[in-house]
């Protein structure tokens, strides 16, 4: 299993990035998807994760729900995350990580990741 993010960068407060994770060494129907990010000093956190296409549960940070929006392209075996709204709380570095359970975005409990990608909100 290996996982791809990009998409990360420089962007101002209000603004938008879509990340991006492609994965390979697996097909990614049925698993759970999400993006955890780690800001500086900070523990590692859940961010957005979605269940298997068959079940279409998504979980959200509350202070990213209504701003961000995770999606999932089983075809392509990516997935992605779309931020509107940015806001300088919002810098981190981001990962992609994967799990064949659902384990509702917990951090501890996901066990395929990828590296991060950072993103920068600031004026």
């Amino acid at each position: 299993v290996q996982l791809q993010a990009s998409g990360g960068g420089l962007v101002q407060p209000g603004g938008s990035l879509r990340l991006s994770c492609k994965a390979s060494g697996f097909s990614l129907d049925f698993w759970t998807i999400g993006w955890f990010r780690q800001a500086p000093g900070k523990e590692r956190e859940g961010v957005s994760c979605m269940r298997s296409t068959a079940d279409s549960e998504r979980y959200y940070l509350p202070s990213v729900e209504g701003r961000f929006t995770i999606s999932r392209d089983n075809a392509e075996n990516s997935w992605y995350l779309q931020m509107n709204n940015l806001k300088s709380e919002d810098t981190a570095v981001y990962y992609c990580a994967t799990d064949p359970l659902w384990v509702a975005c917990d951090v501890n409990k996901m066990n395929f990741w990828g590296k991060g990608t950072l993103v920068t909100v600031s004026s």
